[in-house]
Parts: C-alpha cells; sequence; structure tokens
C-alpha cells in the first residue's frame, strides 16, 4: 500500500522533494502543472497552447482521486523556515502521478512536472513510488502495464520503455462531422441501438444491475477489463450510451456519443461492427461543434471511413505503450489517453 508519505528521507535527499498521496484540495494545482508542462513543450513545436479552462480536467482528476486515491500522488519541497525564524515557507507541489487500477491492468494515466522541476529525477521517483510491487494494496495482481503518451515526448517515451512499457501502437485523435454521406456502413440487418435509459435495468439473482453486467462482459471481451465506476462517469459528464443488440437480444456492443462531441468509449464483439456502430454514434446527436474521437491505429474499421465521412487527424499522435497484450485494439476504442 502506499501510504500518506512514500520514499522518506532517500527520496528528498535525492530530488529536493517528498511525495505523499494527493487530497482533493491539491487537484486544481495538479490541473495547473498539467497545462504548464504541456504548454512548454507545445510552445517549442510551434502547436497552440492548452488554454487556461481546466473545468472538464479537473473532473476527471476528482474521479481518479475517488477511484485510485492511493496511486494519486504529489511531490512536494518541504516547508523551509529562514534564519531569522520567520513562519516556514508552504509547501509547493512540483509534480504528480496518477495510477488507474482496473482489474488487473495497471495504467499510468497522468505523470507530470513542472518545467522548472524536470531534471532532478522526481518523475522517476513518483514512478517508484507507484510501482506494482508497492501499489498492488487491495487490487489484486498486476497482469499488464501500460500507458499513452506524446510521440513527441521521446525522453518519458525512452523513460517507460525501459520499464517494459514499449510503444506499439498509435492512437489518433480525428474531429470533424459526418459531411458525406455513404462513408459507413449501415448496421448489420437484425442488429437493434437501443439508449441505455431505455433498457430494463433489472438485478440479476446477486444482486447485479443486468446493464452493469452486460457493460462488465464486452468490456472483459475487448478491452481486457472491467470499469463500471468509469462507465457512471462518462454518464454523469453527459455521454449519451447505447446497447447494440443481435436478432436473439444479445449484446454485441456498446458506445458513448454527446453533444458536446465526445465519442467513447466504444467496445465491440466483432471489429466488423466497429465502422458501422461509430458511424450510428456520430449521427445519433448533434454536437454543439465537431466530434472528437480517439481511435487506435488497429482500428482501421473505424479510422477509414471516419476520414472519409470529413474527419480530420488533429496534432500529434499518442503512443500507446504496454508491457503485456491485455486489450483487442481492433475491437475498443477509449475514452481518452488518460482513462482507457
Amino acid at each position: 500500500m502506499i501510504t500518506d508519505e512514500a520514499g522518506g528521507p532517500d527520496v528528498l535527499a535525492r530530488t529536493g522533494h517528498r511525495i505523499r498521496a494527493a487530497t482533493a484540495a491539491d487537484l486544481a494545482t495538479c490541473a495547473a502543472i498539467w497545462r504548464e508542462s504541456l504548454n512548454d513543450y507545445l510552445g517549442r513545436l510551434a502547436q497552440p497552447e492548452i488554454p487556461d479552462e481546466l473545468a472538464t480536467i479537473l473532473r476527471l482528476y476528482g474521479h481518479l482521486h475517488a477511484t485510485d486515491p492511493a496511486t494519486f500522488l504529489v511531490a512536494e519541497t518541504p516547508a523551509t523556515r529562514a534564519r531569522t525564524g520567520s513562519e516556514p515557507e508552504t509547501p509547493a507541489i512540483d509534480a504528480f502521478v496518477v495510477v488507474v487500477r482496473r482489474d488487473g491492468l495497471w495504467f499510468l494515466s497522468m505523470l507530470f512536472v513542472r518545467p522548472s522541476a524536470q531534471g532532478r529525477g522526481v518523475g522517476r521517483a513518483l514512478l517508484e513510488a507507484v510501482a506494482p510491487s508497492r501499489a498492488n494494496g487491495d487490487a489484486g495482481p498486476v497482469q499488464a502495464r501500460a500507458t499513452a503518451t506524446d510521440t513527441a515526448q521521446p525522453i518519458s517515451n525512452g523513460l517507460y520503455a525501459s520499464l517494459g512499457m514499449v510503444p506499439r501502437i498509435p492512437l489518433l485523435r480525428l474531429v470533424g462531422l459526418p459531411e458525406r454521406p455513404g462513408a459507413f456502413e449501415a448496421l448489420p440487418p437484425g442488429v437493434e441501438a437501443i439508449a441505455f435509459e431505455e433498457v430494463a435495468d433489472t438485478p440479476d439473482g446477486l444482486g447485479q444491475s443486468a446493464l452493469t453486467a452486460e457493460l462488465d462482459a464486452l468490456d472483459r471481451h475487448a478491452a481486457g477489463f472491467t470499469r463500471p465506476a468509469d462507465h457512471r462517469f462518462v454518464i454523469q459528464e453527459g455521454r449519451i450510451g447505447f446497447f447494440y443488440r443481435d436478432r436473439d437480444g444479445r449484446a454485441i456492443g456498446y458506445g458513448y456519443t454527446s453533444e458536446a462531441g465526445r465519442v467513447g468509449p466504444i467496445a465491440v464483439r466483432d471489429e466488423t461492427l466497429l465502422g458501422p456502430i461509430v458511424g450510428h454514434l456520430v449521427h445519433a446527436v448533434r454536437p454543439r461543434g465537431a466530434f472528437g474521437i480517439w481511435v487506435p491505429g488497429t482500428a482501421g474499421q473505424a479510422v477509414v471511413p471516419l476520414l472519409r465521412s470529413g474527419f480530420r487527424f488533429e496534432s500529434f499522435p499518442v503512443l500507446l505503450c504496454w508491457d503485456r497484450p491485455f486489450a483487442d485494439f481492433s475491437r475498443f476504442i477509449p475514452i481518452s489517453p488518460g482513462l482507457l
């Protein structure tokens, strides 16, 4: 288990920081560090800055802190007192890390260090503090470790690869609207799209929600892990969920869309269903602006019709990295790089 302070005097001596569990009061600072760190290297690449509108990322951090408080850690400088006996300086948070545990998956969701604190070993110390050997707790054994990282960050990519999480496939950001008819195949005959709100959500013999049981089965089959708390989160965020059932009533996929334009996650039993289901989702609602969707490079059944319909690639791809295979990314589209 991660204690309130991890690493102790050794980390303090090496990095000038102490590591502790994050609190809800720290989340706004973490969001600011996230923005500052990204804008630092985006500026060097002549890319537009991330605006100072952090409400969405703050809600994500609130969710991650609620589901994985033991592996949401911050690194801060210790309070110091001047020789004159004045009041001690307030500790300053310079970095944070978040690891999400979903069944046997250990997923490095976030690791950001202020530019002014980089090069001191703070990021590596945070990684050591959340390593699976220390962070298992009650979550059970780790079967796979994974992360998503920017292609434009070779130092970070090398660090993760040296720890076994090697870049495997790109995660592509596509944005746009389905402006060209006929780009997507229709749902196969006999396949019906049913909004979650129309599903009779009755408990089974074990008292489990029927809707949750079906989502768990689809997630386990395509993504390799279950995530009921994440489904509740995306619904609270305004995403609209659909089940896709065959003529026998069996759930063969699910997907989310939203008026905010966010699409995903999506999981299907057969990769040939991915394109038609993505097509249904981007036609089911009218977004306030454009749609945005993160699509694995191996999900050609979705990438090709999206591009043909009028979507375009936005910014650099993200790299999906792992040490052992855990998901079939030809049948699974994640929520985002920070929360598969």
